[in-house]
């Protein structure tokens, strides 16, 4: 197999301390959906909409890469291949543990947006409404996170990938939400073997030909450990 492309969800980073968007008691489950992460919640709120980001950059700057972030690091820098890592999360546990191609289709909250001009910055550890573009003073800042009813970013590059790609995994992923729970099929289609590495059964497990049930910090580095015999 020459290229690989593994999808990444919440599920890798929960054992890093990062609860996923279905924990009970967690982040999420304080706030809905809607105010928190819509263009129309931050519309109509966007003092809420800062604090809940700058709660949630706060909690991964204190978080560090568990074995499966690092299992794929790995796996990039071993494999004769190609691995290209497309992921959901807005966290920078897969930079942290020295994987380097990597697409955030739904953003980083390592970044800012001018929702105005649409200039692109670093984010600060905490931001503010009030806090003026670099580029265009106008203060419109908001996280540079792909909100509920945006389009994710460089999909056009992420459809090419898996039309390319020989492998197919999805870690970590409850297969719920769209276009990222086409993928496997849309892999598959095009020739790719599929792999599915979750805690259980995603909503679309029989997209997959191969299945690996158990927590990520414990199936994938075995998972990798066969691919780099093989």
């Amino acid at each position: 197999m020459e290229k690989i492309v593994i999808l990444t969800g919440a599920g890798i980073s929960a054992e890093s301390g990062l609860g996923t968007f279905r924990d009970a008691g967690g982040i999420w489950a304080q706030h809905a959906v809607e105010d928190v992460a819509t263009p129309e919640g931050f519309t109509r709120d966007p003092h809420l909409v800062h604090r809940f980001y700058n709660a949630r950059r706060e909690k991964a700057a204190g978080v560090a890469p568990n074995s499966a972030h690092l299992a794929l690091a790995r796996l990039e820098h071993e494999y004769s291949g190609e691995v290209v890592i497309v992921t959901q999360n807005v966290d920078a546990l897969h930079e942290g543990a020295g994987s380097t191609h990597i697409i955030h289709m739904h953003g980083a909250l390592a970044g800012a947006l001018c929702a105005a001009c649409g200039h692109r910055w670093p984010a600060p550890l905490k931001m503010d409404t009030n806090d003026p573009c670099p580029a265009c003073s106008v203060p419109a800042t908001r996280p540079d996170v792909v909100w509920f009813g945006e389009t994710p970013y460089e999909m056009e590059a992420i459809w090419a990938h898996l039309e390319e790609a020989d492998l197919f995994a999805a870690i970590g992923t409850s297969g719920n939400v769209y276009p990222a729970a086409a993928f496997a099929q849309h892999a598959g289609r095009a020739g790719a073997h599929t792999v599915e590495l979750n805690l259980e059964p995603s909503t679309n497990v029989r997209d997959f030909a191969e299945l690996h049930h158990g927590p990520a910090g414990t199936i994938v580095p075995l998972w990798v450990d066969e691919l780099l015999r093989h």
